[in-house]
């Protein structure tokens, strides 16, 4: 039982909390604060300190408005000190995990009267690389330098202005202390390819023995976690830490408390962890480049012992394996059947599945080989990368200097890092599945490569619960999940089946304290024309659309796929269109911040948008009063992962529509509803474009899971 001590501790802080910002209670947050506090505050320990009995879960659903940052924090932090263990909140996205560092924890300090530290930590691939800038900054000059003499002969060379003013303000901004070179707080939008070229991973990075390592950035941010009581991050850092076997880059999970928040996006973080892919292609020709680069290397350095033996071997391994490639793009050519499939962003990607996940046995002897092969580079790799690393200290003399071992190892850590990656996906591509569990998804996807096509293989689980229950559950001190949509259908089966929540978790649904009865309204016309028919259904969207958002100041119209989005937006009125802020013209914060500048000026605004818009969108107010919903968002059937799970579903004798994806649409069809009462005062519509919810069998069980707004049924 949790004890007096900290019960007294816990109900002191949320007493002077809402005093000092003088709030009256919330039922629901004193329901999670009281769940969460139940589970934390009361776990077994043994006399090293460690966790004895079952693992301690706690899955508690809030609905928007709910204060779940407030609720977990009171209750989690004080368990977390008791127990002498660390705290560490994730969550699934920057704007959350910024907001509850830079906003709710020092709120909670000052109010609460809690004594504790805390500390953001992110993924180094967040931060700047400040020798990749040197390198860019002097192959600018370089660059600038050429181009200035040749223009002197009369000849004209281009040279990358614009990403050369990007690096020379990101170094003024650095020494004059204006930026601490992450990249979430530099002022603009980075483009992804330009924000690849300044930042580095752990296989390219020297660490100590680079020369702005006193300087760097990452570091710098990393020192600052060692002691800390609260460490803020995101769900693919404590996975990744978790692939490592925990402790690696965050503390012990042995020692640690677990807050997972937005955590229904939990399951699929993991699944995408632990997924493998490779481009037969473009694979075979880095082959080919890394041994023509690595012979004239050879040629150029001669070197002796086991440094210039090690890099001797490479060329002709990786010719070796390139044939294997070779061979395998043809098997895969002549197997698969590339038809065109859409994803939920409406692209297409044509793919070939493996029932079952069973590859044919000549594929399969040929993805041995290329596992055998890809082991074998990976070893050498690793070999070379420890090799130069010895080189690095200069404690050993490995026939080259130290600054050149130092320029070296981030090439060969990233041949290592390569290699490693398609030895992975061959293992996973490749391996029997055993009997009583879920089988891979294998599959292969077509994908551009220059003027040529390319084959990209790939290789998944299809559920994360088993890797959640080994390397999470079972070790954690404790943990709590939490989210506004963790139940689907009024249930937690599904996040049950999908995250290996333990036998015995406890889990809970506390309310949200909006009156939506009172706040809007839900309604289903007769558009007179079946969803499943999508041209008759885009015309009668198109048709009616004007009429049913009208009188609406900020409008969010959701659809499913990009394809009925574009179609019914180019059948609008042209005039009518100008109102229309369509998702993918602009960036999504720039989509969002125009729409929000229109409805400041009085105006009528309308949002177009895909299922990234339906969840972690915030639009409160005027800025969206009405959110129309084209379909019930059931995903796309072709999808690879979604397919082999409901294929081994049915070949359990269940049935896949009702356990999958008439709960997974439920779930995405609740939070498109989230998106319209963000504040207590907030007032509006839900206009949902599909009468199947009245009509089918399974409608009603979805339409009895959304949130109790007022019911219009045509």
């Amino acid at each position: 039982m949790i004890s007096n001590e900290l019960k007294t501790t816990i109900q002191g802080a949320y007493t002077r909390f809402l005093e000092a910002k003088s709030l009256k209670p919330r039922y629901g947050q004193r329901l999670m604060i009281a769940e969460v506090a139940k589970v934390l505050g009361d776990i077994g320990c043994d006399d090293e300190g460690r966790r004895a009995g079952d693992p301690a879960v706690v899955a508690v659903e809030a609905g928007t408005g709910t204060g779940k940052t407030v609720a977990y924090s009171l209750a989690a932090i004080p368990a977390a000190k008791a127990a002498g263990k660390r705290l560490v909140v994730a969550t699934a996205t920057v704007a959350l995990q910024e907001q509850i560092v830079f906003k709710d924890l020092p709120d909670l300090m000052r109010n609460s009267g809690l004594n504790f530290s805390f500390a953001l930590a992110k993924g180094r691939g967040r931060y700047l690389c400040l020798s990749k800038l040197d390198v860019l900054l002097q192959e600018g000059e370089a660059q600038s330098a050429t181009a200035q003499l040749f223009e002197d002969e009369g000849f004209r060379i281009e040279v990358d202005e614009r990403s050369q003013k990007l690096f020379t303000s990101m170094i003024e901004k650095l020494a004059g202390n204006r930026w601490d070179g992450d990249r979430d707080s530099w002022s603009e939008a980075l483009e992804d390819q330009d924000w690849a070229r300044l930042t580095t991973d752990h296989s390219q990075c020297t660490g100590r023995h680079c020369p702005n390592f006193q300087q760097c950035v990452f570091y710098k941010a990393r020192e600052g976690m060692g002691k800390v009581d609260v460490i803020v991050t995101n769900h693919d850092m404590v996975l990744a830490d978790l692939a490592l076997g925990g402790g690696a880059v965050l503390p012990d999970p042995r020692d640690t408390i677990y807050v997972f928040d937005e955590g229904h996006h939990l399951p699929d973080k993991a699944i995408g962890h632990f997924a493998h892919y490779s481009r037969l292609r473009s694979t075979s020709e880095w082959l080919e480049q890394t041994a023509k680069n690595l012979t004239k290397l050879l040629a150029q350095h001669p070197l002796p012992g086991d440094l210039g033996k090690l890099i001797e071997q490479v060329p002709e391994l990786a010719r070796e394996v390139r044939t294997q490639q070779q061979f395998m793009f043809t098997l895969c050519e002549q197997v698969a059947d590339f038809r065109p499939g859409e994803d939920m962003e409406g692209r297409d990607r044509p793919r070939y599945r493996f029932e079952g996940g069973v590859v044919p046995e000549a594929i399969r002897e040929v993805g041995l080989e290329l596992k055998k092969g890809f082991s074998q580079l990976n070893d050498l790799f690793t070999r070379l990368a420890d090799l130069l690393k010895e080189g690095m200290d200069g404690e050993v003399n490995i026939g080259i200097a130290s600054h050149q071992a130092e320029e070296w190892y981030p090439l060969f850590g990233t041949l290592l890092t390569r290699a490693q990656g398609n030895w992975e996906l061959w293992t996973a591509f490749t391996a029997e599945d055993p009997q009583d569990s879920p089988p891979m998804a294998r599959w292969l996807t077509l994908a551009e490569s220059g003027a040529l096509f390319d084959i990209e293989v790939n290789a998944s689980p299809i559920l994360a619960a088993e890797m959640l229950r080994r390397s999470l559950w079972n070790v954690a001190h404790g943990a709590l999940v939490t989210s506004a949509t963790l139940t689907a259908l009024g249930k937690f089966d599904r996040f049950r089946m999908r995250a290996g929540l333990p036998r015995d978790a406890v889990t809970a649904v506390v309310p949200s304290p909006f009156h939506h009865i009172d706040a809007g309204v839900l309604r289903v016309p007769d558009l007179r024309a079946d969803p499943r028919d999508a041209a008759a259904h885009t015309a009668a969207i198109i048709r009616d659309l004007p009429d049913l958002v009208e009188g609406s100041r900020g409008s969010l119209v959701l659809f499913s796929s990009r394809k009925q989005m574009q179609e019914v937006f180019d059948g609008l009125d042209r005039d009518w269109r100008k109102q229309v802020f369509i998702q993918g013209n602009l960036s999504k914060q720039e989509t969002l911040n125009k729409h929000k500048a229109r409805v400041d000026d009085g105006k009528s605004s309308v949002l177009f948008g895909l299922a990234s818009f339906a969840e972690g969108v915030d639009l409160p107010g005027a800025y969206c009063e009405h959110v129309v919903i084209a379909k019930i968002p059931f995903a796309v059937p072709d999808d690879p992962v979604e397919a082999a799970l409901a294929e081994w579903i049915e070949a359990r004798g269940g049935n896949p529509f009702m356990e999958i994806a008439v709960p997974d649409a439920s779930l995405r069809l609740i939070q498109a509803c989230g998106r319209l009462l963000r504040t207590e005062q907030d007032r509006g519509t839900i206009t949902l474009l599909d009468r199947r919810v009245v009509t089918q069998r399974y409608g009603k069980a979805i339409l009895n899971a959304l949130p109790p707004f007022r019911r219009e049924i045509s």
